[in-house]
């Protein structure tokens, strides 16, 4: 159940977003909203109020008639009742 925190997203958006106190992570394709409440509880010592997943659905790209796609992903934005998360060492 832990494993389905891949690693956390530092990206601009993201940043942004975190100022509201929302953090985002990379998670597992099969992850559900309760396995991430879960393993964000036990490995940060923090209280979740919500969480949100975003499916990323992967692309079709083409390129000198080779056709292909890019990876599918999925992200976690979830909104902390207290505490707060230290992303700097990672986890």
């Amino acid at each position: 159940m832990l494993n389905c925190l891949v690693a956390p997203i530092m990206t601009e958006k993201s940043s942004q977003v975190l100022e509201k106190g929302v953090y985002v992570f990379r998670v597992a394709p099969g992850a559900t909203k309760g396995q991430v409440k879960k393993s964000v509880e036990d490995l940060f010592s923090v209280k979740v109020d919500k969480v949100n997943i975003l499916t990323r659905v992967g692309k079709k790209r083409f390129f000198k008639r080779r056709a292909g796609h890019t990876s599918a992903s999925r992200r976690a934005y979830i909104r902390l009742k207290e505490g707060t998360i230290n992303l700097e060492g990672g986890f």
